[in-house]
């Protein structure tokens, strides 16, 4: 019975390679997803699906541009017309991601019975051969009056993967839990 939980324990690992920065993120990311989701919030999809949109729009441009009817010569005209757009939505879409996105992993709507009207946004940074990944919660709308003041978190990775690059949830879940109860704790009124 024993030997049959620590099988599940290990098929369910989160496993990650330690040479590679990137999956490590990966890992971390997608389980800061899973926390802030399990703690009640609901996630907002509203940004990813004007991106699919736009991203299709793209693909159609492309599409038009490569099957159209008529061979170069006479399709000249339309083929700048297809690029010119091209360029626009794909500027376009980079501009969103820029500027709107940054490094959020996640938002959120605001949780249900909340007297904050905002959501949060999560994002994380790992540097490139650094081991110090940090983790930032702040409000969906910064400029709202129920904002709460962004907070973040900075660790060694090594605190939450063993050397075989197996991610302990239990000591990750505990920081990242904390990191949201900072960010929903009330500030304190001074007298």
């Amino acid at each position: 019975m024993q030997e049959k939980k620590t099988e599940m324990a290990n098929k369910n690992a989160k496993k990650a390679n330690l040479l590679d920065h990137h999956s490590i993120k990966h890992i971390l990311d997608e389980s800061v997803s899973e926390i802030v989701i399990s703690c009640g919030h609901v996630e907002d999809v509203r940004m990813s699906n004007i991106r699919l949109f736009l991203g299709t729009i793209i693909i159609v441009i492309a599409l038009l541009a490569q099957f159209y009817n008529k061979k170069f010569p006479q399709n000249r005209d339309f083929l700048i017309g297809c690029i010119v757009l091209y360029i626009v939505f794909n500027g376009l879409l980079q501009l969103i991601i820029h500027l709107k996105e940054k490094n959020a992993i996640l938002v959120t709507y605001p949780p249900k019975g909340s007297y904050t009207s905002t959501g949060l946004v999560v994002s994380s940074k790992l540097p490139r051969f650094s081991d110090k990944y940090t983790l930032s919660i702040a409000s969906a709308d910064p400029k709202s009056i129920s904002a709460g003041k962004p907070v973040q978190i900075t660790k060694s990775i090594t605190q939450w993967f063993t050397k075989d690059g197996v991610l302990v949830e239990g000591l990750f879940w505990k920081d990242v839990e904390a990191l949201i109860d900072d960010y929903a704790a009330e500030p304190k009124k001074s007298k």
